[in-house]
């Protein structure tokens, strides 16, 4: 384990006032974004789209990262490029998601558990040379009546470790990702509850597996009502549920909060990232940052939707969205940046 190396690239993942560009959606999950807007979903309309997201010129000014999936690793540009290269060249960080998705959590009906520990130690050490230089692993939180369980946390938390030492080991920075699902008729204050519970006890399992913190970033949700919660509070609410949670459970170690959208608008995403930095950017330990996914790509998506003739459209709409949350990272985010 190089500790110095592991340390330079999470601080150079959320320095700059940049955040990552999460573009690991699993195959069945991109097909089925790809067949709402009439893409063909086959392998080659994938890897067109995906060396459109990366290839945008300027990307480089407001992404640090970039989050690959097994497929996207492996695929090169029109130009014999590998997408490796590509990224390196626009000064964008590399990285794996290495879970195997979320399954049906055995004895816990409607909770799910992580899987792809097994053989991990290997497909990290093969993602190395081929340019990676951090990992994510999610592991989803359902809120219901009677759950989430203490089974499906603490379990879902000892992998999120057990993942995270070994990515260390193999000297990857792991981000660690607990996302406490947005659906539901959760209250928001149900949703601070649930979250700072999953938190204290994945920082709890990540102590005990001997992960060194200053090398891994928190990838996690803000804490947010349910999508049909009749209550929505507004983002400077959000704001401070959010960071008063993270301030009880996040050591000052860790270099780093990524949020996910998890299904927000990509404006009210940059909005509560915005109102979060405008109030507590100067009272807190760690970067408030952004990895979001269809909160910076769906724009393009729709632009796109499979035709080479709107490439370069799709393009300035992914380097726009990139840049209100940069902005929203600085607390410079306004509503007039959606203009047109």
């Amino acid at each position: 384990m190089n500790m110095p190396a592991l340390i330079e690239t999470a601080r150079a993942l959320v320095a700059d006032d940049k955040g990552i560009l999460a573009m690991d959606e699993s195959t069945p999950t991109c097909n089925k974004r790809f067949a709402k807007l009439g893409i063909p979903q086959a392998e080659e309309a994938r890897r067109c789209y995906r060396q459109l997201l990366l290839t945008a010129p300027g990307l480089g000014e407001s992404i640090s990262g970039a989050i690959l999936c097994d497929e996207t690793i492996r695929q090169r540009t029109d130009e014999g490029t590998p997408f490796v290269t590509a990224l390196d060249d626009a000064g964008i960080i590399p990285g794996i998601k290495v879970d195997a998705g979320a399954k049906d959590m055995a004895a816990h009906p409607g909770e799910k558990i992580a899987e792809g520990l097994d053989g991990l130690r290997d497909r990290l050490a093969a993602y190395v040379p081929l340019g990676a230089r951090f990992a994510k692993w999610r592991a989803v939180i359902a809120v219901g009546a009677e759950i989430p369980s203490r089974g499906c946390v603490e379990a879902n938390a000892l992998t999120l470790a057990r993942y995270a030492a070994l990515c260390q080991e193999a000297g990857l920075v792991p981000i660690v990702e607990p996302e406490v699902l947005m659906e539901g008729a959760h209250t928001l204050e149900r949703c601070r509850e649930v979250t700072e519970h999953v938190l204290r006890t994945v920082f709890s399992q990540l102590y005990t597996q001997r992960v060194k913190l200053e090398g891994m970033l928190l990838k996690c949700n803000m804490v947010l009502p349910g999508l049909t919660c009749p209550t929505q509070e507004p983002a400077e609410e959000v704001a401070d549920a959010t960071v008063k949670c993270l301030l009880r459970t996040v050591p000052a170690a860790v270099p780093g909060i990524t949020f996910l959208s998890g299904g927000q608008s990509a404006e009210l995403a940059s909005a509560r990232l915005n109102a979060m930095n405008v109030r507590f950017k100067s009272r807190v330990p760690w970067a408030l940052a952004f990895s979001f996914a269809r909160a910076i790509q769906q724009p393009a998506l729709e632009i796109w939707r499979g035709d080479a003739s709107k490439v370069v459209a799709a393009q300035q709409a992914l380097v726009h969205r990139a840049r209100c949350n940069r902005a929203a990272r600085r607390g410079e985010y306004t509503a007039s940046m959606e203009g047109g």
